[in-house]
């Protein structure tokens, strides 16, 4: 299999950290989706990234279809569980941390982005944006409570892998951000995660 991406795309790294999780072999193919020359509509119709190439040569993209793919390929390390509950609450928690980072990139993007000039940025949307990023964080944080996983348990499940990927890439792009401090217990989860060599071999950069 081949992955194209970025390693500072916390998307691209949901995958990354499955992959190792489930210890499967891959090729990594670097792809700037911002860069004149990139190739990504080529194999994503829609121009994101993360995209999976099969062994067939078929093309999955979006993150969250392409881990619920990887997580059939092995029984090593199950991330999505079988019974239906537990699969409904991690895919929830999935979604909570895709939509967090979805709001942070687009906040940063209206921030930063070289298309538009200081005068066409909107400031209320990039504070409505963040608004998302501080109510998501919020319900994690209420949602965690004193559990050792998002779940609980004792082993991290998809809901881990994601929400690590986003509160470590708010951490890398947001680094004035104060969530920290606000939601220890989230803190303590990724200190945790970025233990794992899952996350030290993908952390952003």
């Amino acid at each position: 299999m081949k992955l194209y991406g970025s390693t500072t795309s916390p998307y691209v790294r949901k995958v990354r950290a499955v992959l190792a999780e489930k210890k499967l072999e891959y090729q990594f193919v670097p792809e700037n989706v911002w860069a004149a020359d990139t190739q990504i509509t080529s194999l994503n119709p829609l121009g994101k990234i993360p995209v999976l190439e099969l062994k067939a040569g078929d093309m999955v993209y979006d993150s969250r279809v392409i881990v619920e793919y990887l997580d059939t390929l092995s029984p090593v390390g199950k991330l999505i569980p079988s019974v239906a509950r537990d699969r409904l609450e991690v895919k929830v928690w999935e979604a909570l941390a895709d939509g967090v980072l979805d709001a942070a990139v687009a906040a940063r993007l209206e921030a930063t982005w070289e298309g538009r000039s200081t005068l066409q940025r909107c400031q209320p949307w990039i504070e409505r944006q963040m608004h998302k990023v501080d109510a998501g964080l919020a319900e994690m944080a209420r949602l965690l409570a004193d559990k050792p996983y998002c779940i609980g348990g004792v082993h991290p499940t998809l809901a881990d892998i994601a929400v690590g990927c986003a509160l470590g890439w708010l951490s890398f792009r947001f680094p004035d951000l104060d969530w920290r401090s606000r939601h220890p217990t989230l803190t303590q989860l990724l200190t945790k995660l970025e233990q794992r060599p899952s996350f030290v071999d993908t952390m952003p950069g």
